[in-house]
């Protein structure tokens, strides 16, 4: 019986040692970083009378045949000054061989809080949409964008994060008191609602492409951020709770445009 119980014991130790550890979805991460960064791109205005010349409002990514590129709706201006040389902006490159592309809108969905825009000049390599429906509450994602803007320059930045939830209702970032009863009842019907993620963002992540951190395919846009106080103060008390909405719905949006 002694031996018995040894041999059991021993057997538990070899196959507590032998069974193989989960792969970490976030070893492969900077080399996907590498891979999805060109991609991604500033969303802003620029004026070559006004200083500072570039106002970077938001994030987007390249879709489609790489001269188009999805972001919010909330991020675009309603009002610019083209009178006055301004217009509707993607800024591609990194650092100092950043440059200002003319864009200019193709198709919006104010509804998803989504917009693609078709810039000028060489294209870029376009990001895999991925399968939105197949993502789970505890998923690990990470997601590229310009957190502040252009306080540090053309450089994107990259977080982590878990999926914390998956909320029913895809409510638009600022919209919250134009919500009409059709406008609720189309929402309620466009699956699987948006994902409530533990990560960090800020007001210039709006666009940023949330992607598999092993394939780099887009599962999410981000579009907002929970602000504890006021807005003026996310940088110094940020939440740590950030909004995505399914890339679901950016591929309904291509399929409207014939872009798919």
């Amino acid at each position: 019986m002694q031996w018995a119980q040894i041999s059991l014991a021993l057997a538990l130790v070899l196959g507590a040692v032998t069974t193989p550890l989960p792969a970490n979805p976030m070893a492969s991460l900077p080399d996907t970083i590498e891979a999805v960064r060109p991609s991604v791109v500033g969303i802003g205005t620029y004026q070559r009378t006004r200083s500072p010349t570039t106002r970077l409002e938001a994030t987007g990514f390249a879709i489609a045949d790489g001269r188009h590129v999805a972001t919010n709706a909330h991020a675009l201006s309603d009002s610019i000054a083209t009178e006055q040389g301004e217009y509707l902006s993607v800024f591609v490159g990194r650092g100092r061989d950043g440059e200002a592309r003319r864009a200019e809108r193709v198709a919006v969905d104010r509804d998803a809080d989504l917009a693609i825009l078709r810039f000028d000049g060489e294209p870029l390599k376009p990001l895999t949409l991925g399968d939105s429906d197949a993502v789970r509450e505890g998923d690990l994602l990470a997601f590229t964008g310009y957190p502040i803007g252009l306080v540090l320059g053309l450089y994107p930045a990259t977080h982590r994060g878990i999926v914390a939830t998956i909320t029913p209702l895809a409510i638009p970032a600022g919209r919250d008191r134009d919500l009409d009863a059709r406008t609720l009842r189309r929402l309620r019907n466009r699956p699987p609602g948006v994902f409530q993620l533990d990560a960090t963002a800020y007001p210039g992540n709006s666009g940023s492409p949330l992607y598999h951190p092993e394939s780099g395919h887009v599962v999410g846009i981000i579009n907002r951020t929970l602000v504890q106080g006021s807005r003026e103060q996310i940088l110094s008390h940020p939440s740590g709770i950030s909004y995505a909405i399914p890339v679901g719905l950016l591929k309904d949006l291509l399929e409207e445009a014939d872009l798919r």
